[in-house]
């Protein structure tokens, strides 16, 4: 959930710690859970591949796309990764099952573009997968204050903009996740604990 802060080195040693690799978890679950029956799958705006990296484990082939090529070179081999911004999406029509955007589609310059660039490359019935950061959570809030912060990049918080956007191509529902109060972390959350607002679409 921190990709959004970019290839800084203190951004590559938060991934390790304890905390973010236990929301990592629920935010890998939550995945496999939503990408059942989806075999090839893109994640934009991947960073190093953290996340892509355990869904390949569960079997699905993915994709990640990034800006950074710095974040790219950390991923792993079993990941294909591919350079370009989100509003380019260079991919050949009816590519993937399931596009992902795991807290990053808010850091994008064009999120309407990079939306609109999604369509094509997805398979009809393809599936799209919004995770974005919740402005209205405290946890939000707290790392809004802290200097240096991911949230500090952040471009676009008005959800239910983000959520029309979505909708002109895509059939979609919403829901809150992933509690964090303090240290403590938990899948079910209303909208001031839930760290995440995610947006499920099928094309």
């Amino acid at each position: 959930m921190t990709r959004g802060q970019g290839p800084e080195p203190r951004y590559f040693e938060a991934c390790k710690s304890a905390f973010w690799q236990e929301v990592f978890r629920y935010e890998l679950e939550y995945l496999v859970q939503h990408l059942q029956g989806c075999r090839e799958v893109l994640s934009v705006g991947c960073g190093p591949a953290t996340i892509e990296a355990e869904l390949v484990r569960h079997g699905f082939r993915v994709t990640g796309l990034d800006v950074s090529s710095e974040a790219l070179s950390r991923a792993p081999d079993t990941v294909r990764t591919v350079l370009a911004r989100a509003e380019e999406m260079p991919f050949p029509p009816d590519t993937f099952d399931a596009v992902i955007y795991v807290a990053s589609l808010q850091f994008v310059a064009d999120y309407a573009r990079a939306l609109e660039k999604t369509v094509p490359v997805l398979r009809p019935g393809g599936r799209l997968i919004l995770m974005l950061l919740n402005p209205a959570s405290k946890f939000f809030q707290k790392k809004q204050g802290e200097p240096g912060s991911y949230v500090a990049g952040i471009r676009h918080t008005d959800l239910k903009a983000m959520k029309n956007a979505a909708a002109r191509y895509f059939s979609v529902r919403s829901e809150y996740f992933l509690g964090i109060e303090g240290d403590a972390i938990s899948r079910e959350a209303d909208r001031e604990h839930a760290a995440l607002y995610v947006i499920l679409g099928t094309r």
